[in-house]
C-alpha cells in the first residue's frame, strides 16, 4: 500500500511479521489539544494483566514486542509513535488494539488525525488510516492487528469513546487508579465483635499459699500469613509543560519524598541513513544528560559521564546519573535521579544535555524530557525545533522555594563561543560561577 492510500474504516490489510513503526499524527497549531498513542495487547477480548497495556506512562510491554517511542513535532505536524515488533508477540496474545487519547479537549479539536503503519527498517507504509468526523470522543481505538493464517493483518476501527483513556483502557480490563476523593464523615459505628480473645490482665499480687498445679501451656496458633500485595493500578495522569504553562510544583503533584528520575530520549529527523531513522540508533552519536546542581550550604558542582562524576543518592549532591546510553529509547535513554528526601539540602538543579559526539548542533533533535516522581503524576516537556547552531541545551531548573522544588521548562539552546566548552556556556548562561577544567570519559 502506498504512503498516499488511506483505509476505509473497517477494512483491512496483511502487514509483515517483523518490526514496525505505527505513527499517531495530526495538525498542530492554537486551540489542537495534545494526543497520546498507545497500545492494549489482548488475549480473548481482554488484558492478561495491567502490564499489557504500553503508553507514556508504561512505555515497554515485558516481552519486549512494544514500546512507546514518543512525540516529535516538525513542520506543523506532531507525531506519537510505537514500535511494534509482531515476531515477539507472546502466543496467547490474538488482538493489539492501537488507540489515541486527547489530552487537554476532544478530537473535535485535532485536525488530520492519522493511523500510519510502516516497515521500521525500510520506512515502506504497509498500511494507514485517515481518521474522519470526530466530534465530542476523547478517545478512539483507531485500529489493530490481529492473527489470521499464522500471518498477521492490520484492520482501521475507528471507534470513539466520549470517557477519554479511562474509559477506553477499563473498557479492555486495565485497573485505573482513580484520583483520591475526601472521605464523607461516617456515622458512629458500633463496635464489632472480637475475634480474639482479649489480653488477660495483669496478675494481683497475693500472699503465698499451698500450691497448685500449673495449667497446661497452649502453644499460640502459628501467625496467618499476610495477604498477597494487591496489584498497584495503572496511573494515567500526566502533567505536560509548555511555553504558556511552564512550571509545576513537585509538592502538589505529590512528589514530597522518595526519587525523582529525569529521562530524555530523542529521534532524528534526517539522517544517512534514511528519511525517518534514528538518531543515535548506532555509535555514531553521543548525547550526555548532566546536571548542575547548588545545595543550601552553598556547595556547587556538576553531575555528568564526562569526569565519571556520576554522583551519588545517599549522599552529597543527592543527585545520580544512571548512565551513558547512546540509543535515545524511551525504555532506556539517559537517566538521571535526584533524592527528594533530601529537598532541604538543594538549593537549585539545572538539568541540561550536551552533544558529546558524532553531530555539530541540535538542529536535527527532536527529544522528550520526562521527569518521573516516585509518587505523583509524571511530568513531560518536548524540546522546541532548533535553528541554531547549537551543542548545549538547557532542559529544566529545579529550584527549592520554600521547601518545595519547582519544576520549570527551560528548553534553551545556547552557542558556545570560540574555545568555550558548553559546560563553561551553560555556567555563565546560569551564573553557576564554577571552574572547568577539561575532561574525559
Amino acid at each position: 500500500m502506498g504512503a498516499d492510500m488511506s483505509m476505509s474504516k473497517g477494512s483491512n490489510t496483511p502487514v509483515p511479521t517483523t518490526a514496525l513503526r505505527v505513527q499517531l499524527g495530526w495538525r498542530s497549531g492554537p486551540g489542537v489539544p495534545d494526543a497520546d498513542a498507545s497500545a492494549l495487547l489482548l488475549a480473548t477480548g481482554k488484558v492478561r494483566s495491567d502490564g499489557d497495556f504500553v503508553f507514556y506512562n508504561q512505555p515497554a510491554h515485558p516481552s519486549g514486542a512494544v514500546r512507546h517511542e514518543g512525540k516529535r513535532t516538525a513542520g506543523g505536524h506532531v507525531t506519537d509513535t510505537l514500535v511494534v515488533d509482531l515476531a515477539r508477540v507472546e502466543g496467547d496474545i490474538e488482538r493489539i488494539v492501537l488507540a489515541a487519547s486527547a489530552d487537554g479537549g476532544t478530537f473535535g479539536q485535532v485536525p488530520d488525525l492519522y493511523i500510519e503503519v510502516t516497515d521500521a527498517a525500510t520506512g515502506r507504509s504497509a498500511a494507514r488510516f485517515d481518521s474522519p468526523g470526530a466530534t465530542v470522543e476523547t478517545a478512539f481505538l483507531l485500529g489493530e492487528f490481529y492473527r489470521r493464517q499464522g500471518g498477521w493483518k492490520f484492520r482501521a476501527v475507528g471507534q470513539g469513546y466520549s470517557s477519554g483513556l479511562e474509559g477506553l483502557a477499563t473498557d479492555f480490563g486495565i485497573t485505573v487508579d482513580e484520583p483520591q476523593r475526601p472521605a464523607a464523615p461516617a456515622a458512629a459505628a458500633p463496635a464489632p465483635p472480637r475475634t480474639t480473645p482479649a489480653p488477660p490482665r495483669p496478675a494481683m499480687a497475693r500472699p503465698l499459699a499451698t500450691p497448685h498445679a500449673a495449667p497446661p501451656v497452649t502453644a499460640p496458633p502459628p501467625p496467618a500469613a499476610p495477604p498477597a500485595p494487591a496489584p498497584q493500578p495503572v496511573r494515567l495522569s500526566k502533567v505536560t509543560l509548555t511555553k504558556a504553562a511552564p512550571s509545576v510544583s513537585l509538592a502538589k503533584q505529590g512528589g514530597t519524598s522518595g526519587a525523582l528520575r529525569v529521562n530524555l530520549n530523542w529521534q532524528m529527523r534526517r539522517h544517512l541513513g534514511g528519511r525517518g531513522s534514528r538518531w543515535g540508533g548506532g555509535q555514531d552519536l553521543d548525547l550526555d544528560l548532566c546536571a548542575l546542581y547548588e545545595l543550601a550550604d552553598g556547595r556547587k558542582g556538576v553531575v555528568q559521564a564526562l569526569g565519571n562524576a556520576f554522583g551519588s543518592l545517599d549522599r552529597p549532591p543527592y543527585v545520580h546519573l544512571d548512565g551513558d546510553d547512546r540509543t535515545g529509547a524511551v525504555a532506556t535513554g539517559e537517566n538521571l535521579t535526584v533524592n527528594l528526601d533530601h529537598t532541604q539540602d538543594f538549593r537549585r538543579i539545572l538539568v541540561f544535555v550536551t552533544i558529546y559526539e558524532g553531530a555539530s548542533s541540535f538542529a536535527d533533535l527532536h527529544a522528550t524530557v520526562t521527569l518521573h516522581p516516585q509518587h505523583g503524576a509524571p511530568i513531560e516537556f518536548f524540546l522546541d525545533e532548533c535553528t541554531v547552531p547549537s551543542t548545549v541545551c538547557a532542559l529544566a531548573l529545579i529550584t527549592n522555594t520554600g521547601g518545595d522544588l519547582l519544576v520549570q521548562r527551560e528548553a534553551r539552546y545556547l552557542v558556545p563561543q570560540r574555545g568555550v566548552s558548553p559546560q563553561r556556556t551553560i555556567d555563565r548562561a546560569y551564573g553557576w560561577g564554577m571552574n572547568w577544567t577539561p575532561g574525559r570519559k
